[in-house]
């Protein structure tokens, strides 16, 4: 049995995204009690509800987050919280806090308990107990080892290992940080986390004895971001994960990130997984179409390495670096126009990256060919549905634009930078 796919859904359009490329699985969550309260909001209880039918109705699963740490304040609502979405019937709750996964079995019996990274697990000894309290799956630690996790395997076969594969990763232990919280009283472990590891500090040195302050000059080319973590980027080491026999699924971070980046990270480990079961792995190709996103620099984690024998984690460049393409426009749902995402002009030559079949044409709106194995698209005329017509389209126009042709859902457009 193949391992499972599973990819970030912050919202509808980014789950139906996440769908079409290739995920077996995503996972979301509403309100306070995931850990990405900005997501959270992106769904109600009753778009989650169609959510959840929309993924069960592709034969694919959902998993909802339930990962916050709760105060004695909140348990109530968390209560309340469990019961509404219990009877939704996704297909697992992500739990990090032992209570609430008590209060989770008590409330909802049936519905399977996978244990957050946040609960960080690093050995058996703890991957043992939160299997006796009903635990189904592992989301493994970030700095626990691929070795170790073998050694959770033996000795319980029956539980399900996750590892995270791709995308941001915390300055903390674990995504345990208080930065946030005492910078802007945003909570990471409730959800509201403001990013201040990804900004510029200026450091001081003070002399406790004589009061003086210095300020720490640094040179020009080492940057301020002391904080920045690089992304993780584990495409080099897929076979060797799934080689191991005991990764029972992989999962893409990023349920705050674009619609396009779950769509290419998703492309990009699907057609790995795939390659690798049927012994058509492509690294490059697919290290290609990562590079394409937006990112903070990539690193390979701690899954291979120990953490002390990392020293390439962290970027002190810059708090973000642009990807190898710029995304144009997104295709809608009915396949038939697109949104501009950047200026689109007549005449242009864009990339197209979709998930499924493209037909080659040629006629007035514009032409669709294949050149050296890349689908592209030039618009001959840009106009929208309702008729308007212009020379070019620019990133704060909302109107649908006219395809020359059908495209499948969530295409994009991109060109190189």
């Amino acid at each position: 049995m193949s391992a499972e796919l599973l990819s970030p859904a912050g919202n509808f359009e980014k789950l139906k995204i996440a769908l079409s490329y290739g995920a077996d699985a995503v996972y979301g969550g509403v309100s306070h009690f995931s850990l990405r309260i900005r997501s959270g909001k992106e769904f109600t209880y009753e778009s989650f509800n169609e959510a959840i039918e929309y993924t069960h109705k592709l034969g694919k699963k959902i998993y909802v987050t339930i990962n916050g740490f709760p105060f004695n304040s909140q348990l109530k609502l968390l209560e309340k919280h469990i019961e509404t979405v219990a009877k939704m019937r996704p297909d697992a709750f992500i739990v990090a806090a032992p209570g609430v996964i008590r209060l989770s079995r008590k409330i909802a019996p049936d519905i399977p308990i996978h244990l957050s990274t946040q609960a960080n697990v690093l050995n058996y000894l703890d991957a043992e107990i939160y299997y006796e309290m009903g635990v189904k799956r592992i989301v493994a630690a970030r700095e626990v080892s691929l070795n170790d996790l073998k050694e959770f395997k033996k000795r319980l076969p029956k539980l399900e290992i996750e590892v995270f594969v791709h995308g941001s990763m915390c300055f903390a232990y674990s995504g345990r940080c208080l930065i946030s919280a005492v910078q802007s009283g945003r909570v990471p472990n409730r959800g509201s986390c403001a990013n201040d590891c990804r900004f510029a500090y200026t450091l001081y040195a003070k002399n406790e004895e004589s009061g003086t302050l210095f300020r720490v000059e640094q040179a020009a080319d080492e940057g301020t971001y002391i904080f920045n973590a690089k992304d993780l980027n584990l495409m080099s080491h897929i076979k060797e994960i799934l080689g191991s026999g005991i990764v029972d699924a992989l999962k893409i971070e990023g349920r705050t990130k674009s619609p396009y980046y779950v769509a290419a990270s998703t492309n990009a480990y699907r057609k790995a997984i795939d390659g690798y079961y049927t012994d058509n792995f492509d690294l490059p190709v697919y290290q290609k179409e990562l590079e394409s996103i937006k990112n903070r620099g990539f690193s390979e984690g701690y899954l291979m390495q120990r953490p002390y024998e990392r020293n390439n984690t962290q970027n002190i460049d810059s708090t973000l670096l642009e990807g190898t393409h710029q995304v144009h426009a997104e295709v809608n749902e009915d396949g038939l126009s697109f949104k501009v995402k950047d200026r689109i002009d007549i005449g242009g030559v864009y990339e197209i990256l979709s998930h499924d079949k493209i037909s080659i044409c040629d006629n007035s709106i514009g032409k669709i060919w294949q050149e050296d194995g890349i689908w592209k698209i030039r618009l001959n005329e840009l106009k929208s549905v309702s008729g308007k017509v212009y020379d070019a389209v620019h990133s704060g126009n909302t109107n649908d634009i006219l395809l020359p042709v059908y495209l499948p859902p969530f295409t994009f457009f991109r060109k190189k930078i």
